[in-house]
């Protein structure tokens, strides 16, 4: 027994029989032979859609009419939504200018601040020495009044012997 060849089964359709309503190829009509690019009337086209409807069939004026509304409303809202689009755009701009404004206006007000404390840094380093010279006189003066207050406490000490000796 060869395992290598299988029997269809059954019941199972082989790939070389025809189904038993196929008609054969050759006796479809016309209108079944055209592919699905080509027009009854004017043969071969470009176009996939699966309409029936011709340029230059007889149609009916009401859905001529209804078509054309569809159209103009379709015109109108994609109007509508194109201004809406250029109305942000041209906010959104607005807003640009008024940033670009704001920015170099802080830019300017930067500057001058960086200026003024440039200024200042050199007038405090040209300060410096003096500003050094009241330190060192503020310590001096914080010797003196601790000598002062030495002083005054060492007379207050010898004025009282000093009246002490005298009473004696």
């Amino acid at each position: 027994m060869d395992t290598s060849r299988k029997e269809p089964e059954a019941g199972a359709p082989s790939a070389h029989t025809q189904p038993p309503d196929a008609l054969p190829r050759n006796l479809l009509d016309d209108e079944e032979r055209l592919s699905s690019f080509d027009s009854p009337k004017h043969g071969p086209t470009l176009s996939t859609s699966t309409s029936s409807f011709e340029a230059l069939d007889p149609h009916d004026p009401n859905l001529s009419h209804l078509a054309s509304l569809m159209f103009s409303h379709t015109s109108n809202y994609l109007q509508g939504e194109l201004s809406a689009v250029l109305e942000d755009y041209t906010l959104l701009e607005q807003m640009n200018r008024a940033t670009i404004t704001k920015y170099a206006d802080m830019r300017q007000i930067g500057g001058s601040v960086s200026r003024a404390l440039k200024d200042l840094n050199e007038k405090y380093l040209a300060l410096q020495p003096y500003l050094d010279q009241i330190d060192q006189i503020e310590d001096s003066v914080t010797k003196l009044e601790a000598a002062a207050y030495k002083l005054d406490a060492y007379s207050k000490r010898l004025e009282t012997k000093f009246k002490s000796l005298e009473k004696k």
